[in-house]
């Protein structure tokens, strides 16, 4: 049964690429990397719309054409300001909204840091509630806001918590949080004493999420009644984690290489555009 349903998980996720499976992944596939583009900004994430992608760092945003990857605009904090470690992001209307911590300081703080795409203008700040982490990914769909906040094993931890304290909490239209999940232990343990750093909501329930170092991309499965997310596939690509983004009008996904500081786009398969 368990073997039935991973190959209809694969089936349905066939934009990611068909790779060699690793006796212990569940149908793992490849992500075949087609374009990269440098962008210094890129060591935290990247967020996407339908014709530009933002490389985000700490407290630096550039702003690139998606189809040249010329520099069209950028942001940066003041030297400190209050914005020190922005996180992954999604890009909304007009307006890109990303996740924000003081990591590795603690007690743990978390924000929805705001910026006007056009402009390239830092427009709001939007403080989260206290005691539940670091936030590290922010999304919006199933008209709910979706926010991972990280907990650590290591640096930046909190004394009698580690990584696998790490909870995707469901935030009403209004921002008052709901349920909250924990990540699968086979997950958290590919984390090391890291946690989740990037995800994106997709379809049917899913999620894509990745690690802080590991080539993996997981896509989870939100339960109907347990409070531990499903684990579905692992797809190896070329990022080593960090922050993703999905442009659904192309069905590409969009990644970062830390250590190059570039961009990498995935191309889809033609079967699922």
């Amino acid at each position: 049964m368990f073997r039935a349903c991973a190959a209809a998980v694969a089936m349905g996720l066939l934009w990611l690429g068909v790779g060699e499976a690793h006796p212990e992944d569940p149908a793992a596939g490849v992500a075949r990397v087609v374009r990269r583009f440098p962008a210094p900004e890129a060591s935290q994430a990247v967020a996407v719309d339908g014709s530009f992608f933002y490389a985000i760092g700490n407290a630096a945003i550039g702003k690139y054409e998606k189809a040249t990857g010329r520099l069209a605009g950028r942001w940066e904090g003041a030297a400190n300001g209050r914005v020190v470690h922005l996180n992954s992001g999604v890009v909304l209307g007009r307006e890109l909204l990303c996740a924000h911590s003081n990591y590795p300081r603690t007690p743990m703080e978390s924000s929805i840091e705001v910026f006007d795409t056009e402009r390239m203008t830092h427009i709001r700040s939007m403080p989260l509630p206290a005691g539940h982490g670091s936030a590290t990914w922010v999304d919006y769909g199933d008209g709910a806001w979706w926010v991972t906040f990280a907990h650590y094993s290591g640096k930046g931890g909190e004394v009698g918590k580690g990584s696998e304290a790490t909870r995707l909490v469901r935030f009403g239209k209004d921002w008052r949080p709901g349920k909250a999940w924990s990540f699968p232990k086979t997950v958290v343990a590919r984390w090391g004493t890291m946690s989740s750093s990037g995800g994106t909501l997709a379809a049917r329930g899913l999620f894509y999420t990745t690690g802080h170092d590991a080539r993996e991309l997981y896509v989870l499965k939100v339960p109907r009644f347990r409070r531990t997310l499903a684990l579905q596939h692992v797809v190896h690509m070329d990022s080593e984690g960090q922050g993703i983004a999905m442009d659904r009008s192309e069905h590409l996904l969009y990644s970062i290489q830390r250590r190059t500081k570039e961009v990498l786009v995935s191309v889809l398969p033609d079967t699922a555009r």
